[in-house]
């Protein structure tokens, strides 16, 4: 199996995951320019963008540690572009969520950093 194969099979697991959590997922690997993210979804009133991470172990670290200040900046800028495509879901509170699956635990880390704007800092 290849590495896009493996990460698809992941983000599905994640996936029926958050939908077991009361997630309504809008959108999988949602694509532009700006770059792709993983789950579009609802849950508890906001819009919830998530980022799947896999390691089959932690010899190559935390799955969760994947997703440092230009990873976040990329989903902030593609959750930008959703929002302005899909307008009904212009006004609602944003959630940046991170599924960190190692081996067969799921770890989900809901509000797991804040937005960050082209320059990288967070806006609080």
């Amino acid at each position: 199996m290849d590495r896009v194969s493996v990460g698809r099979a992941f983000e599905e697991k994640a996936s029926a995951f958050l939908e077991e959590q009361g997630v309504r997922i809008l959108e999988r690997n949602f694509r532009c320019r700006q770059g792709e993210i993983d789950l579009v979804g609802i849950h508890e009133g906001c819009l919830v963008f998530v980022e799947v991470k896999y390691r089959r172990n932690e010899r190559s670290g935390m799955p969760e540690e994947a997703v440092g200040a230009g990873k976040q900046m990329k989903i902030c800028r593609v959750s930008d572009y959703f929002r302005i495509r899909n307008k009904k879901y212009q006004d609602m509170q944003v959630r940046y969520d991170v599924v960190a699956i190692g081996g067969e635990e799921i770890r989900w880390y809901k509000n797991a950093f804040f937005y960050r704007n082209q320059g990288g800092a967070p806006i609080w």
